[in-house]
């Protein structure tokens, strides 16, 4: 594994983002994995948290020594300021906050920040350079606005939860939180659009250019990934339905059992790629059926095709079959376990496993950083910080007092040592 000692004194290189300011509103996982990929590549980000307990995802899953370990994974790179925005003077502090910085990200449901007084009328009004990227389930408008919103929630309407599973049965749940992914994926995408609208939009009057709000959905950041679903359906009223392990309409690519009780993932769907594939199978017949030279014959026929290339690799082991597509040029692979991921040589070589020394100087396994630059790559700046553990330095820079601070603390408006 590649070894990272980042710590919260380290100091390596500056990001591509560096200087950006952002504030962190949201929980969990939409928001939080937005705003962690910006902090990776070098922006400065403050994330808010209630007192007391903070983000839930401190608690979720497997934990060490009482925090989660996903904590250190998704709040790298981030500094805490804990504070109750039920209270007039948190709220005051945030649009303090606000007024001077570059992005805001909140996946709260809609509504929650209005009643705060932290909507975009009137933060964008203090500062109408901010960029303000809202994440909720069914966005900010329309019918279902005011739905509570789940990333499982999202992949169910976007399309996704249907195409899962083995045909017949009930659709299975992606193993990961995919939708809440795309929607933060998606939303970094806007951020960085509208970031480079206000840099077009420098004026006299509007200095450093104007900001606007980024509106993602999670049923939406799904659904735009449904490739030909809704063409499919408008052209011809097909409606695609789960197939397990294949693709249906693009053949053939599949999991094939091997001798071993492993599978192994082909994919030689490509004209080309097809024919050596048939010809490493000892099926040079089907390599020179003309009803077979492109994707559409073979999708007909499809059951012959997957029984040809699944009786040649039950009588092989997952590695006789991988080493031989391999040198045949198809591609192909084993399902991975994170067991398998971690022992991996080309992850190790790509950065991807890295070891990160914790502040009680334990070491913990985390992924690395995508995407890759060559010139301003993302780094490990921070640890991820214990709860309020920047409340003080935080309100300091933005002008209050260190008893202003203290009366604060005293009521319980923010938290933190």
């Amino acid at each position: 594994m590649t070894t990272s000692t980042a710590s919260s004194s380290s100091a390596p290189a500056a990001g591509p983002l560096a200087g950006l300011k952002v504030i962190e509103l949201g929980q969990l996982i939409a928001g939080p994995f937005a705003a962690r990929t910006l902090a990776d590549f070098g922006a400065e980000v403050v994330k808010i948290e209630p007192p007391g307990a903070g983000d839930p995802l401190r608690s979720w899953r497997l934990m060490k020594d009482g925090t989660s370990v996903w904590w250190q994974v998704q709040s790298r790179n981030k500094r805490s300021l804990a504070l109750d925005l039920r209270e007039a003077e948190a709220q005051a502090i945030v649009r303090q906050l606000a007024a001077e910085a570059d992005v805001l990200i909140e996946n709260f449901r809609p509504g929650a920040m209005e009643g705060w007084g932290l909507g975009p009328e009137a933060l964008l009004a203090a500062n109408p350079a901010l960029v303000m990227l809202r994440i909720s389930g069914y966005g900010q408008t329309g019918p279902y606005r005011d739905r509570p919103g789940f990333g499982v929630v999202a992949e169910a309407m976007g399309g996704l939860r249907h195409l899962t599973g083995e045909p017949g049965r009930v659709p299975v749940r992606v193993g990961v939180s995919i939708g809440d992914t795309l929607a933060s994926l998606h939303g970094v995408v806007g951020v960085l659009m509208a970031l480079q609208h206000r840099h077009a939009t420098v004026s006299a009057e509007h200095p450093k250019g104007l900001g606007q709000v980024v509106d993602v959905a999670l049923y939406e950041a799904v659904f735009n990934c449904m490739e030909s679903l809704l063409p499919e359906y408008g052209a011809f009223g097909a409606v695609r339905e789960a197939a397990g392990s294949a693709l249906p309409g693009i053949a053939p690519t599949n999991a094939y059992r091997c001798a071993d009780g492993g599978y192994a993932i082909v994919a030689g769907n490509g004209d080309s790629i097809f024919r050596r594939l048939m010809g490493c199978i000892g099926r040079p017949d089907l390599a020179a059926d003309p009803a077979l030279a492109n994707n559409t014959g073979r999708v007909a026929q499809v059951e012959l095709l997957d029984a040809a290339i699944g009786d040649w690799a039950a009588s092989r082991t997952v590695e006789e079959v991988l080493a031989a597509l391999d040198a045949a040029h198809v591609p192909a692979g084993r399902i991975y376990t994170i067991a398998d991921i971690a022992a991996d040589p080309h992850y190790a070589a790509r950065g991807m496993l890295q070891r990160l020394r914790m502040d009680d100087g334990s070491e913990l396994s985390v992924p690395g950083f995508v995407p890759k630059l060559s010139r301003t790559p993302a780094a490990h700046r921070l640890n991820a910080p214990a709860l309020g553990a920047d409340t003080d330095a935080v309100l300091e820079e933005i002008g209050l007092t260190a008893g202003q601070i203290a009366a604060l603390r005293e009521r319980g408006i923010i938290g933190g040592a």
